[in-house]
């Protein structure tokens, strides 16, 4: 019996490389995507897929695709769908803004709580969330990652999501991974005007390989382009050795001077 998978964001990209590999692989697919025209040819050169125009950046959409995830025996979700509004938060328009939230953090979540029943019941199934090193961006000078507050933190909650949901389904049968790529060459960046094009950039269908490698091998954070796993892992425990090293006592350097004599 073939294994189903959902797509989002699958017209184009790292969602169209994961649909080309997971229908060579034989999965039976559901692909979501806001290009009628772009769904429409994928089907038409794979039969038997199915397609459902949906816009995830808006409520309809979101019920629309969580009542399939909620309904459909899922082997695996793959939650790619982005936006790319690369600008400050102080000229980010609020739709722009609402926008970013609702496809990453929204989407994303109310998605993957669909889909995850199911799988539970089933005693397996894998949750896939795209997100990217720019996650790990937040303490970078302006040099490094200008103009992108609001894309770089919801990058962030995927990861944070995705390894406390993963604890969450230990024993379950259930994996969840999130994929952090770096510079990817795609249509992503053209979208904002910005061309990359002399930019050595990793191919989506090499994300989708490390993904799938990845799942195979349990990894909860697949970095694709990191090959030293020892840079994730100090992250990682630090971030752990952070939470374990509070107190109940206000620490010392926001005490006056007097009151650290006393």
């Amino acid at each position: 019996m073939s294994k189903l998978a959902l797509v989002t964001g699958a017209t184009s990209g790292i969602g169209r490389a994961y649909a080309e590999r997971l229908a060579a692989d034989g999965y039976d697919l559901i692909l979501v995507g806001r290009r009628t025209e772009r769904l429409a040819e994928f089907a038409a050169n794979h039969p038997g897929v199915r397609t459902v125009a949906a816009d995830l950046s808006t409520a309809e959409g979101v019920d629309t695709v969580a009542g399939i995830c909620a309904d459909e025996p899922l082997d695996l979700l793959v939650n790619n769908a982005g936006v790319s509004h690369y600008m400050a938060l102080a000229e980010l328009p609020a739709d722009k803004a609402h926008e970013v939230v609702q496809v990453k953090v929204v989407a994303a979540t109310m998605l993957a709580r669909a889909a995850v029943a199911g799988m539970q019941a089933r005693g397996s199934g894998s949750i896939v969330n795209v997100s990217g090193m720019f996650a790990f961006s937040g303490p970078a000078p302006a040099s490094v990652q200008p103009r992108r507050a609001v894309y770089a933190g919801t990058l962030a909650y995927l990861v944070t999501m995705s390894q406390a949901l993963s604890v969450e389904l230990e024993g379950t049968g259930v994996g969840v991974q999130v994929v952090c790529p770096g510079v990817v060459a795609t249509e992503f960046h053209e979208r904002q005007g910005l061309d990359l094009s002399a930019v050595p950039r990793m191919s989506a269908a090499d994300v989708v390989t490390a993904s799938l490698r990845g799942l195979e091998l349990g990894e909860v954070v697949c970095a694709p382009g990191v090959e030293d796993t020892g840079l994730l892992d100090a992250v990682f425990h630090a971030d752990l050795a952070a939470l374990g090293g509070q107190g109940t006592e206000l620490a010392s350097r926001y005490r006056s001077t007097a009151d650290r004599r006393a």
